[in-house]
């Protein structure tokens, strides 16, 4: 077996041995234990700058722009997301690319022992999301890198990723989503992300629900930061849809940056390029301490973004969409965009959720909006079945619009299949829209050949 290989399978082992402990649905809200984990690694998140997202959706997107931003000015970033589309050494990223099997596997063996500590100090064992934070952290710190883009993995406060210090806290649009940790109501949402605004921190708010606004600039009063909300401080000035895309003009915290080509689709998007221009200047001290960054710069760097899986085109005639929307929030985005962008005169969807999500709102949302629904399941423990995802799609629907395939690869083909049975002049401006769970756009992506 060469090197490669063997180092590919001990990964695989090492990803499965962490996820028994427990998984990302199983949530422990308490930062006590990560704490602990990198208090006796030395603290290596504080061996670089910081900038820290939250919110409920958007914050994988804009933490891409925000590291091609700094990366565009000659910053030497890491950039930590989650979940993963297809493999874990997604998450952690150095200079704009995913770290190699070899650089996983031998950081978790070097971390291996302070685990063992950690769970010998502690009644309940570290999770698979808290090794591999710190593991990321761990990485960055041995690279090095000047500064970790890290979005958070659930909520704020207690969220583990909040044992750093972000001088720029970036909070995307808040609403509805994993609501039994983080509470019933968006202002006890808002009021958990709130904490990741530190002391002295600039936050960047993007515009958001009456209802959540007052709790996060409560949290920023209370620690003294300074705050740049979108439609005050920064925005959107003017967006012009594009092949491939949309040509924006933004009004930063220093002055105004036009002709910026972003190729990615929807309004949500240029909503999160002013959020990452807005954190980049505040990282930069700009419009406080100097002028505007240099807009050519800015310019090449939005042009190069890329966020697989949000609207991704990945095959045509007819066209495959990959959208990851999980949320209705998220999913009314990505309609929006999908209408606007592409104008299909047929568009079916392949959904499968997972069982702890707002089911009825995202089939009321996508009932509209598409002619026929393929209902299906993802591998997911948390996922629900293609059955019961029909039984609440029919009566919205009519049976007559619902397929049903378990296996998600026979479903995409079915898709595929009602877009040809259209016949030829429907195929042409017909789409297929893969979407309803990170985990199901990751594995559609994998049968579809998308990796890179």
């Amino acid at each position: 077996m060469s090197e490669a290989l063997r180092y590919a399978e001990q990964l695989r082992l090492i990803e499965a041995e962490i996820f028994e402990r427990r998984g990302e649905g199983h949530v422990n809200p308490t930062n006590e234990r990560m704490q602990a984990l990198v208090d006796v690694l030395g603290d290596p998140q504080r061996a670089y700058r910081s900038i820290h997202l939250t919110g409920t959706n958007g914050k994988t997107s804009t933490a891409r722009m925000i590291d091609e931003l700094l990366r565009g000015f000659g910053v030497r970033t890491g950039r930590y997301t989650s979940p993963h589309l297809e493999k874990v050494t997604e998450r952690i990223v150095i200079d704009g690319e995913p770290i190699n099997d070899v650089t996983f596997v031998e950081g978790y063996r070097e971390l291996r022992p302070y685990i063992d500590m950690i769970d010998a100090r502690f009644d309940t064992p570290l999770s698979f999301f808290e090794i591999v934070t710190a593991l990321a952290f761990s990485i960055f710190a041995d690279a090095p890198i000047d500064v970790a883009v890290v979005e958070v993995g659930l909520g704020g406060s207690w969220d583990n990723t909040n044992v750093i210090d972000g001088e720029v806290a970036v909070i995307t649009p808040i609403g509805l989503d994993h609501m039994q940790y983080l509470g019933e109501t968006v202002d006890k949402i808002a009021a958990e992300k709130a904490g990741i605004i530190k002391p002295g921190a600039v936050a960047i708010l993007a515009a958001q629900p009456n209802e959540a606004a007052p709790e996060l600039i409560r949290r920023a009063v209370e620690v003294e930061a300074t705050v740049a909300r979108e439609g005050l401080e920064f925005g959107v000035l003017e967006r012009r849809i594009a092949v491939g895309g949309q040509f924006l003009t933004i009004q930063g915290l220093a002055g105004v940056y036009d002709e910026i080509f972003l190729p990615l689709h929807g309004a949500h998007q240029a909503q999160n390029a002013a959020c990452a221009l807005a954190a980049v200047e505040a990282f930069f001290g700009a419009g406080a301490e100097g002028g505007t960054i240099d807009v050519d710069t800015v310019r090449a760097a939005f042009a190069t973004v890329r966020s697989p899986g949000r609207l991704e085109p990945i095959r045509s005639a007819p066209t495959i969409l990959l959208d990851a929307a999980h949320n209705p929030a998220g999913l009314k985005a990505s309609l929006e965009a999908v209408a606007e962008a592409f104008s299909f005169r047929r568009l079916i969807a392949v959904v499968a959720v997972m069982s702890d999500k707002d089911v009825a709102g995202l089939l009321e949302l996508l009932e509209p909006a598409v002619d026929e629904l393929v209902v299906t399941e993802n591998s997911s423990s948390r996922g629900l079945s293609a059955d019961d995802l029909a039984a609440a799609a029919v009566p919205l629907f009519g049976a007559d619009r619902v397929t049903v395939e378990p296996r998600l690869d026979d479903a995409i083909e079915a898709a595929v299949r009602l877009a040809e049975d259209a016949g030829d002049e429907v195929l042409v401006g017909a789409g297929v829209l893969v979407t309803g769970s990170v985990v199901t756009v990751g594995e559609a992506r994998t049968l579809l050949g998308g990796r890179g």
